[in-house]
């Protein structure tokens, strides 16, 4: 069975990205042999509809599963309309949070657990800013307010 991590790095040494539709990479891992494929997300700096174009991304890849952080109402109906499971809440090393969905240690979600445009920041970029727990993210919107413009 594959599935499918949103990680910011390419490796299962990398951490899971708390975006889906936005992270910078997916990791394709089949789970019985820990075999792994890194996929850059192109979608990532889109300007709209990064959520829905990276669902297609990892259905395409032959994903049974997602793992992320968090994942939005567009990219949510994506994958559930494929009934592809979404686990939100994950974090750590991409290969701790495999570990812990073969172990059975985590749960699929109903709907999405964040609304459209999260981790956008407002004026179109892209910084990690309060998403992270503090700081000014790289973007050209500072990165404040979950791209919600607080």
């Amino acid at each position: 069975m594959k599935i499918a991590v949103s990680a910011t790095g390419a490796t299962l040494d990398s951490e899971v990205d708390p975006r889906f539709g936005r992270a910078q990479y997916f990791l394709i891992v089949d789970v019985d042999t820990m075999q792994v494929e890194a996929v850059s997300n192109e979608n990532a700096m889109a300007g709209g509809g990064a959520g829905t174009a990276s669902a297609q991304l990892v259905v395409n890849k032959g994903a049974q599963a997602v793992l992320t952080g968090n994942c939005g109402p567009n990219a949510f109906a994506a994958l559930a309309a494929v009934n592809v499971p979404v686990i939100t809440g994950v974090f750590g090393k991409v290969r701790e949070a495999v570990e812990n969905y073969k172990a059975g240690k985590y749960q699929s979600i109903s709907q999405a657990n964040v609304a459209d445009h999260f981790g956008k920041a407002p004026g179109g970029g892209f910084g990690a800013g309060q998403m992270f727990g503090g700081g000014r993210g790289t973007g050209g919107g500072g990165g404040r307010g979950r791209g919600r413009g607080f």
